[in-house]
């Protein structure tokens, strides 16, 4: 009898695992490609930041390496809610880019940061609440508003550069650890506007600044 029941305990979890893989299927495709698309903004964005340290452009560098720490912290959440959801993440795909002088590399990230925040996020979170998947929802809206932060960063960082100088770009930075957000020393917040993490905690946050 003990076997019995035991057999058809497990049948019972498999089979609500089952229905939950396939009620949130599409949630779980969106997961995929936006892993790699993080994972593939936080390398290329690592490699801008090496080429505009090499062309003088030094604090243009922090910024891309603050964005490239939080598009990969966007693809851990990604990753963590595809496994919780059944999803599997084993052989992540960096997709082709291209690396060319600093100016064209930031018109790039430009580009790439508002196709994702106006073309590719809204649409995976409108997914994710139609399959009713709350953490892929919440996972989607963190990085659609780490991309909003990014654009509107780059866009003030092309600004200065167009000006002839990098007066207007922050050489500091903090990024916070649960969701990814960015901010600098003149916007930086008790708690993250976005997951309400606690400052002390940001990546590049030390208590002695807070003393």
């Amino acid at each position: 009898m003990n076997r019995i029941i035991q057999f058809l305990s497990i049948v019972l979890v498999l089979s609500i695992y089952a229905c939950g893989s396939s009620r949130t299927k599409k949630t779980v495709e969106s997961l995929k490609s936006a892993l790699n698309n993080e994972l593939t903004a936080s390398e290329k964005y690592t490699k801008f930041a090496q080429v505009a340290m090499s062309e003088g452009f030094d604090t243009l560098s922090q910024l891309f390496s603050a964005a490239s720490k939080s598009e990969k912290i966007h693809a851990t959440n990604h990753e963590r809610i595809l496994h919780k959801y059944g999803g599997v993440s084993d052989n992540p795909e960096i997709a082709p880019f291209q690396v060319k002088t600093t100016k064209e590399n930031l018109n790039a990230a430009i580009k790439s940061e508002m196709f994702d925040m106006q073309s590719v996020y809204p649409g995976f979170i409108k997914i994710a609440e139609l399959e009713t998947a709350p953490d892929g929802a919440t996972a989607f809206t963190w990085a659609w508003s780490g991309e909003i932060r990014h654009l509107m960063y780059y866009r003030k960082a092309d600004a200065s550069i167009l000006a002839g100088n990098e007066s207007g770009i922050s050489y500091v930075w903090y990024v916070c650890p649960k969701c990814g957000n960015i901010y600098t020393p003149n916007d930086i917040k008790s708690l993250c506007e976005v997951c309400l993490e606690k400052q002390e905690n940001f990546i590049g946050f030390s208590k002695e600044e807070s003393k």
